[in-house]
């Protein structure tokens, strides 16, 4: 699973055909079942264009992309949150992280052994304990953040939806860039023995990330410095696409 990982983050694009290919050239025998196995318990999915063959359920409970990057101009406009796969020598977790985009400020992330809705929601929790609220919340269409729970949680607090499109893999691409830094410079460095030595490794690099480490899309400053120091957007910032671009 960690060498699928990190095969995955280089070719995003891969199923689970070209992952045997590419494991077979590592030395890796596999099944294209057990691929497909392995891949959908990671949440790995693969990017390319795929027929429309589902019938898109009630409109009011589903929400176009309200982002464009190039729009984003200060902070608090848009939190961005994603899930990605964390490997231990026995097992896996699973981390969540919800970002400002502008600073690229890590604003809370929590670790949980299973896919389920109730981490993602406490890490929305925690980023909101400190009093400051986004215009707009963009995520996939993962269930997690499709679940009733955590869209009402949004509507309760005012917040606007956004959701990526299908088939758009660059609308949430600041979050992914921040998996590549996590993975190719902490998790795969470390490979940690357990969840506990994962927690604390993590902390002390998400904790560097920002405070610490200047950033050059940023001018050299940190994303602490910038999100603390920038005047915030106004509550409801002009960020809707087109209607050609919103979720499918």
């Amino acid at each position: 699973m960690a060498k699928i990982d990190g095969l995955y983050l280089e070719d995003p694009c891969s199923g689970s055909r070209r992952m045997v290919e590419y494991l077979a050239r590592e030395g890796i025998p596999i099944s294209r079942d057990r691929v497909r196995n392995l891949m959908r318990r990671m949440g790995l999915r693969a990017i390319y264009q795929k027929p429309r063959t589902t019938i898109a359920g009630d409109p009011a409970k589903r929400f176009p992309c309200l982002v464009d990057l190039k729009l984003v101009t200060a902070v608090d406009q848009v939190w961005a949150t994603d899930i990605t796969y964390i490997p231990l020598h026995k097992g896996f977790l699973y981390l969540v992280a919800i970002v400002d985009l502008f600073s690229r400020n890590i604003l809370s992330w929590k670790l949980s052994n299973s896919l389920d809705t109730e981490f993602c929601l406490d890490a929305l929790e925690i980023a909101l304990e400190g009093g400051r609220k986004p215009g707009i919340f963009h995520s996939d269409q993962g269930c997690q953040f499709t679940s009733a729970d955590f869209v009402a949680k949004l509507q309760g607090v005012e917040i606007r939806i956004s959701w990526s499109g299908r088939n758009r893999c660059y609308d949430n691409i600041l979050v992914e860039r921040l998996w590549r830094t996590v993975k190719y410079e902490e998790v795969y460095l470390r490979a940690y023995s357990d969840g506990w030595e994962a927690e604390i490794s993590l902390a002390r690099f998400l904790w560097r990330y920002c405070h610490v480490r200047p950033h050059s899309a940023l001018g050299g400053r940190t994303p602490h410095e910038v999100y603390n120091e920038t005047e915030p957007c106004p509550t409801r910032p002009g960020l809707t696409m087109s209607g050609a671009q919103a979720v499918q």
